[in-house]
């Protein structure tokens, strides 16, 4: 097993707004299609990498009791949180600038 984790979902009421966002913030490519009876967001991969979607369906509620994902900010993830504050969209665990 090369990753602990494989497959990331991220649920969305407003697919496209969701689609919008995480390729602003993330500068991604993210491929649009329908998978498995629900609006899908595929992020790129090299098939080695974490593999996920941004996915809108029946069954898919976003949620603050979900996981939390830390996006990989490169040598800085204010630049990514920055991004996140432009979309008017909420930070609930800032960055600790007492930590490199």
């Amino acid at each position: 097993m090369e990753n602990l984790i494989n497959w990331l979902e991220i649920p969305s009421t407003d697919f496209k707004k969701a689609v919008s966002f995480y390729k602003y913030i993330l500068r991604l490519v993210i491929k649009e299609t329908e998978l498995f009876c629900a609006k899908t967001g595929l992020f790129p991969t090299n098939g080695k990498d974490l593999m996920g979607r941004i996915v809108q369906g029946e069954n898919y509620k976003p949620s603050t009791d979900g996981i939390i994902a830390y996006p990989n900010g490169g040598n800085d993830l204010q630049n990514v949180l920055d991004k996140v504050e432009n979309r008017n969209s909420k930070i609930f665990v800032p960055k600790n600038i007492n930590q490199p």
